[in-house]
């Protein structure tokens, strides 16, 4: 199953506002197994960058000025995803931006049955934990030093990892096969008869006449035994 996990990065919280998508990675995995194919794009948000959005992810209206406009990548960024659900962490705040960028260039809006929401998957596994892409590295041993700022391809590639994790871990590859090359086949198993030295004769297990005397005491002393009727 393919299946494209991504992040975004934006001028700031509602694209209803006004706020854009500026930066978008793409990690393509097929049976949660990731496939090296990624997509990755800056965009011009033809407006200025807040400071407090620019901390956070390091993008100033300085660099992304001669970046392209989204509509003029839109159609590339489509048929990378083509129709493969979408996994996103907080996954509704990346949709609503994504399709706010599709609706200004007249095309059309991804369906939100697509969607998978890593949050709502962690929080199933984990109830009460904390949710955050690092809390959840945290947890699963990801490494994420060389996470100084967010980024969109970064921390895509990050959480296809957690992904793989909620799903069921990687000994999940275990079951992917398929997707590789086959194997060898294993040599079969020769099973040997251990060596179990000299055998001792059977230890005696009848009862002693003394020991069936109180066994006789004992059943007559029953009333109305089942085995007497």
């Amino acid at each position: 199953m393919r299946e494209i996990v991504f992040d975004t990065e934006t001028t700031g919280l509602d694209p209803s506002t006004g706020d854009r998508m500026v930066e978008i990675g793409c990690i393509e995995i097929v049976n949660l197994v990731p496939t090296g194919k990624t997509y990755h794009a800056y965009f011009n948000p033809q407006r200025d960058m807040p400071g407090g959005a620019e901390a956070v992810h390091g993008l100033s209206a300085a660099f992304l000025a001669d970046k392209p406009l989204f509509r003029d990548k839109a159609d590339e960024l489509l048929e990378f995803i083509a129709d493969a659900p979408l996994v996103a962490h907080n996954a509704g705040f990346d949709f609503a931006f994504l399709n706010a960028e599709l609706g200004l260039c007249e095309r059309t809006s991804v369906c939100l049955t697509r969607m998978i929401d890593t949050v709502a998957l962690a929080k199933r596994r984990h109830p009460g934990a904390k949710l955050s892409l690092d809390a959840l590295c945290t947890r699963y041993g990801i490494d994420r030093s060389h996470r100084v700022k967010h980024g969109a391809l970064l921390d895509a590639e990050l959480l296809a990892q957690v992904y793989v994790e909620l799903k069921g871990g990687r000994q999940i590859g275990l079951e992917l096969a398929a997707t590789r090359s086959a194997a060898p086949a294993a040599p079969a198993l020769v099973l040997r008869k251990a060596d179990v030295g000299a055998r001792r004769p059977p230890r005696p297990h009848a009862p002693t006449p003394a020991e069936l005397a109180r066994h006789s005491t004992f059943m007559s002393g029953i009333e109305n035994a089942l085995w007497n009727a």
